[in-house]
């Protein structure tokens, strides 16, 4: 148990570093992306032909194979929320790259991640031994889990279809949320394939099985909808205030729905589950000082129309010299410019 778990950990550390970055890498991406074109947040697709996109495009897929195998050697409740180490890094990275600046509260809230990772890691499940993709189908069509999944998918169809045309500009829960919630059944069919893989490497063939097929094709789904809108969640707002809402809000349902998929804290002590507990909200208050005490993104303007700031110069030649004062106005719609003369 504990070795499989070692290895888990070490996979999700690497993860959380590689997918941090990508955070920051992505966003200086849509940035350039968005001088030539339509920005990412309002439909465009300008990113693509960015390379420094593709690059933290790269980097998020290495992220995400280590975190793919982590998996395969951990029970999510371990694994997913080590995630929190990747906030830590897109954190820091964005104080000296995107000059998004960390206040020392926010460097107590890298310090409350990493102690509540510790705790869960120490009080983690022990990860079942699984024999078949069948097994593991057999765990998805429980009543419970077959619920729980046709509840997902109708939250978010109604985010997507209704909620994110409407309020996806000004709330930042409809793009996270759509993300986080599709992410759990992401990692469920991930965990599944992993387990497909390594018991088809050891010598027992599960891509004769259409179940393993199903899952591909349920996983391949989900993550493009999961980057799709975390692109606009990234483009349209602060990178620290993406990461740690999207942390808290996909590890919550990730860990709920492998709760009832997996069953994973079915004979632990209460003790180990309070402990777990414990470390998580320790993890989400971390999260939660993070992104109090970051600055938000600077309102865009976004078209001609928008009134400019409500301010008078006021232009005044005193002994041959021109000098400009700026007062406030009451009209926000122009600029007044006027000449007073100087008398003697």
């Amino acid at each position: 148990m504990y070795s499989s778990n070692l290895k888990g950990f070490i996979l999700a550390v690497v993860s959380s570093a590689f997918i941090g970055s990508s955070f920051i890498i992505k966003k200086k991406g849509l940035r350039r992306a968005g001088v030539n074109g339509p920005r990412a947040s309002v439909g465009g697709y300008g990113y693509l032909l960015e390379p420094l996109w593709w690059i933290g495009m790269v980097t998020m897929v290495v992220g995400e194979i280590a975190n793919f195998v982590a998996y395969i050697y951990a029970p999510a409740g371990l694994v997913t929320p080590l995630g929190a180490l990747s906030i830590i890094v897109s954190a820091v990275l964005a104080h000296f790259l995107l000059k998004e600046k960390l206040q020392k509260m926010g460097m107590l809230g890298c310090l409350l991640c990493v102690v509540g990772s510790t705790v869960i890691v120490l009080h983690s499940p022990e990860e079942q031994s699984l024999s078949s993709v069948e097994e593991i189908w057999e765990l998805a069509i429980q009543p419970a889990f077959l619920l729980y999944t046709a509840s997902v998918v109708a939250v978010t169809l109604v985010l997507m279809l209704y909620c994110a045309p409407r309020y996806g500009q000004t709330n930042i829960l409809i793009y996270i949320g759509i993300c986080s919630i599709i992410g759990s059944l992401t990692v469920m069919s991930v965990k599944a394939i992993g387990i497909a893989i390594e018991l088809t490497i050891e010598g027992t063939n599960q891509l004769k099985y259409f179940q393993t097929w199903i899952f591909g094709m349920v996983a391949v789904t989900c993550i493009i909808t999961q980057l799709n809108y975390l692109n606009m969640a990234l483009d349209t707002f602060n990178t620290a205030i993406v990461s740690p809402i999207y942390y808290a809000m996909f590890t919550s349902f990730t860990i709920f729905a492998s709760a009832i998929m997996f069953k994973d804290y079915s004979g632990q002590s209460v003790s180990s589950i309070a402990s777990e507990f414990c470390g998580f909200i320790t993890v989400l208050s971390g999260t939660a000082i993070l992104h109090s005490t970051r600055e938000p993104d600077p309102p865009l303007i976004t078209d001609l129309y928008t009134p400019l700031s409500p301010k008078v110069s006021w232009y005044i030649q005193s002994n041959g010299e021109w000098k400009q004062k700026d007062e406030d106005g009451t009209t926000p719609n122009f600029i007044t410019i006027l000449r007073q003369d100087y008398f003697k």
